[in-house]
């Protein structure tokens, strides 16, 4: 049984991606849903099943999402594998002179261009010339089921935190453990979104802070004018 190929970097970091988008969806949507029903009732129940509904709601549409973007993006990626698996019959010279362009623009003479493009085109044709066009992996395309998962779980788990503050905590502290479980929430998705793309973390998180307080005030609004 042939060895299990590891996932590419590219591709850990568009499932990284994907869940860090989703969580940070499935906070603010739910804090909205949650701010908005809570400024017309104060019914424990009602604000559990509406904010319980949106949940499992976000969850899904971000996981279909996902599917569909990176799907899509796979479908391209794998065009362009079997264009240049048909031009390595019929125009192989082409391919061969694409492969020495690319190593003359990194700086290696023409003449050990031509010989590492023979010898990479020997024993890895397709992968070198896939490599060389679109810096892709033909036996490593993106995983839009991976993408999709992550960003259900991470829709549900990020959404799960007001969620939850506002269903167990008594009273008045509902609402104060909800806002301060929205911001330990968005500042944690901007840590894991600034760490992921090597960005200014404390901005990121603070960013992501203000982004979700102003959507508890907005949708609050939107609550006590209905």
């Amino acid at each position: 049984m042939a060895k299990k190929q590891e996932q590419s970097l590219a591709m850990r970091a568009n499932t990284l991606r994907a869940g860090v988008l989703g969580a940070n969806d499935g906070i603010l949507t739910v804090v909205g849903v949650l701010f908005s029903v809570g400024a017309a009732t104060h019914d424990s129940f009602t604000l559990f099943i509406a904010g319980l509904a949106d949940l499992l709601a976000v969850a899904f549409s971000m996981a279909g999402g996902e599917y569909a973007s990176v799907s899509s993006q796979r479908d391209t990626e794998a065009a362009a594998v079997q264009t240049e698996s048909g031009l390595l019959k019929t125009d192989h010279d082409g391919e061969r002179e694409a492969v020495i362009a690319d190593y003359v623009a990194r700086g290696v003479k023409r003449e050990t261009a031509a010989q590492i493009a023979d010898e990479l085109l020997e024993k890895q044709p397709l992968n070198t010339v896939v490599a060389v066009k679109y810096d892709l992996n033909p036996s490593e395309l993106m995983n839009p089921w991976m993408a999709a998962l992550a960003s259900l779980i991470c829709a549900s788990l990020g959404g799960i935190l007001p969620l939850g503050a506002l269903t167990f905590f008594p009273g008045i502290w509902k609402w104060i453990g909800t806002i301060i479980a929205t911001i330990i929430a968005v500042a944690l998705t901007g840590l894991f979104s600034a760490r992921l793309g090597h960005g200014f973390v404390k901005t990121a998180m603070i960013r992501n802070i203000i982004i979700g307080i102003i959507t508890m005030f907005i949708h609050y609004g939107i609550g006590m004018l209905f």
